[in-house]
């Protein structure tokens, strides 16, 4: 990646199926009020990318 400084430099990075699978092999009961929350949103969006698609049909 480019740096503010301009340099390029090397980074560690994950597409979306990756990053999810990384939040659901954390086995704490600290991560589980996010992984709530994160299906919640989730699950928002998805109904709301449905009903946009209805709705333009």
């Amino acid at each position: 990646m480019l740096a503010p400084d301009g340099k390029m430099r090397m980074t560690d990075v994950a597409d979306t199926e990756q990053l999810l699978r990384l939040i659901q092999s954390i086995p704490s009961p600290k991560v589980e009020p996010f992984k709530r929350w994160f299906a919640k949103v989730s699950a928002l969006r998805i109904e709301f990318c449905f009903t946009l698609i209805i709705f333009v049909l």
